[in-house]
């Protein structure tokens, strides 16, 4: 099993255990992917949720720019819902699990 193999199952298990998601794994792989080289970097492979800068650039690169989303009110809200979903205190929201509950909150699938 390769190196994107074996995180794609941790992100898997931390939909379960800490989101009580069960994901469709063809999404989640899609969205490991198109995260790119930063799954790999300690820093770029999480999301701070108290980094309102990080949270800027979700909502423009991700939900903006990738998703095809009008920025919108409804936007922060979602990423707000996500955060407390995955847990505020938990330190490691990953990057593509944050991207995997934004895509499935906001019904955009068919980007993948």
């Amino acid at each position: 099993m390769n190196q994107r193999d074996e995180l794609i199952l941790k992100y898997a298990a931390d939909l379960k255990d800490k989101c009580g998601v069960t994901p469709n794994m063809d999404l989640l792989k899609k969205v490991t992917i198109a995260c790119g080289p930063s799954i790999y970097n300690a820093d770029s492979s999480t999301v701070s949720s108290s980094d309102a800068s990080e949270i800027a650039r979700v909502k423009n690169n991700f939900l903006i720019k990738k998703l095809g989303l009008k920025d919108v009110p409804d936007l922060n809200i979602g990423i707000d819902n996500i955060m407390d979903q995955y847990g505020r205190t938990n330190r490691k929201k990953y990057r593509a699990v944050v991207y995997y509950l934004l895509t499935k909150h906001f019904g955009k699938e068919s980007a993948y």
